[in-house]
């Protein structure tokens, strides 16, 4: 007979799986980033990298959250947040990361900002991925 798996030992598959054991309270505010971040990213797929979720865009790792003891947060990445530091003024941040409460999530406004400056980072650097996923649709 083989022995039981616990649940902490096995890392989650999808990101419902992921979210499955947070608290009410920091499952919806990742539940409503992670529509946003969709509804920013339309082409991008979800995954999990890391034992962390987050969207995949042309392959390539775009952007991810994710829940801690005392927070959630939202990883875009550094550029995105140098590029809108104004708008972010009121949140926690350092490099790649915006830190937030789960009773005051992200806006919509300010998740789709980050997300498309993270876009465009991705198209500028790699502007043959882009062009050909721009062409395909």
């Amino acid at each position: 007979m083989l022995p039981k798996k616990s649940s902490k030992s096995a890392p989650p598959q999808t990101i419902d799986e992921y979210l499955a054991p947070l608290s009410n309270e920091k499952r919806a505010a990742l539940e409503k980033l992670r529509k946003d971040i969709a509804s920013a990213a339309p082409k991008a797929e979800e995954c999990i990298s890391y034992q962390v979720p987050g969207f995949r865009l042309f392959g390539r790792p775009l952007v991810s959250f994710g829940a801690a003891t005392n927070h959630c947060a939202f990883y875009p990445g550094a550029y995105p947040i140098e590029a809108h530091q104004d708008e972010l003024k009121g949140y926690s941040t350092s490099k790649g990361t915006i830190r937030f409460s789960a009773d005051k999530p992200l806006p919509a406004a300010l998740v789709r900002k980050l997300v498309k400056s993270r876009i465009a980072q991705y198209a500028a650097k790699h502007p043959i991925a882009a062009a050909g996923a721009r062409k395909r649709s």
